[in-house]
């Protein structure tokens, strides 16, 4: 087995926990699709199936931790790839973590703050749902996989507290993750280690070099940062591997706890790893992780 990895291990940033009530064991049940608005989402540009973000819930398969994730898949913000949606979904409901994944607004049509917009609802639609699903308010995290990393990290560097006074129940909840899992993210919008395709679907083709800071996540990092767990493969040609290196040194230097693996081999959009010997074995490392943060049921 060809590989190398390399991990960063701090904590210093406690999550912080609240009693809930366990949920009984959920028996098997289809996933069911849920708007994240019942009307028109803000800044919709029409009434077909792509002008409406939702989000698809997989209860556990298992007995629930009474804990959640936001699943963004990636597809360079122009698409949505399947095998980075439903199983990954899958995968944890076995560690018994409700799941939802994310249908968000994609470029060319529609650029940022609709797609950061879209996930910081799907986290607070998560915590409207936390008694209807056995789940408690403070352990809802988020996973994104490649330009799906960057709305997870996105979502994990831009957040709020929610808005007390809302007319819409929804959005009196926080959009701030308790977790962010990042596999070979998408993070800086800056040359020379930006995804183009990504750049160009977010912001534009000529965007203010202003949004380029705002959205290049290595710069965001602040001790409120949820722990973040980063999966990346040092020769991904797609992705470079700097948008990894530069998001966790940027968490050391807030004090983020961050835990960081670098497959010598790991080309681009590799999922949960399928058969590869080294790159599947990257799900059972952040079952240890999530398990250390509370997230699921230990055995």
């Amino acid at each position: 087995m060809s590989s190398f990895r390399f991990c960063m291990i701090f904590g210093v940033l406690g999550l912080l926990l609240v009693p809930f009530a366990k949920a009984a064991d959920a028996p098997s049940q289809e996933p069911q699709v849920l708007r994240l608005w019942s009307g028109d989402a803000p800044g919709a540009q029409g009434t077909s199936d792509k002008d409406i973000p939702t989000i698809t819930l997989y209860r556990p398969t298992v007995k629930s931790s009474g804990a959640a994730f936001v699943v963004c898949p990636g597809g360079g913000y122009g698409g949505l790839a399947e095998h980075e949606g439903k199983p990954v979904a899958q995968w944890l409901n076995s560690l018994g973590i409700t799941s939802v994944v994310l249908k968000y607004r994609l470029g060319p049509k529609y650029h940022h703050p609709v797609e950061l917009g879209d996930a910081s609802r799907a986290i607070r639609t998560v915590r409207a749902h936390v008694n209807d699903w056995g789940i408690s308010i403070d352990r809802v995290g988020i996973i994104g996989f490649s330009a799906g990393g960057h709305l997870a990290s996105t979502a994990a560097t831009h957040f709020d507290e929610g808005n007390a006074n809302s007319s819409d129940p929804v959005e009196r909840f926080s959009s701030r993750p308790n977790l962010a899992i990042l596999i070979y993210p998408v993070i800086t919008m800056k040359d020379p280690f930006v995804h183009a395709g990504s750049r160009r679907n977010l912001l534009g083709d000529h965007p203010d070099p202003k949004l380029i800071d705002l959205l290049s996540n290595e710069e965001q990092v602040t001790d409120q940062t949820p722990p973040c767990f980063l999966v990346h493969g040092a020769d991904d040609k797609v992705v470079p591997v700097q948008n990894s290196l530069e998001f966790a040194a940027a968490c050391v230097k807030k004090h983020v706890p961050v835990e960081l693996h670098i497959f010598e081999r790991g080309a681009h959009g590799f999922g949960l790893g399928g058969k590869d010997p080294a790159l599947s074995t990257w799900p059972h490392e952040a079952a240890i992780w999530l398990t250390r943060h509370k997230f699921t049921t230990e055995k």
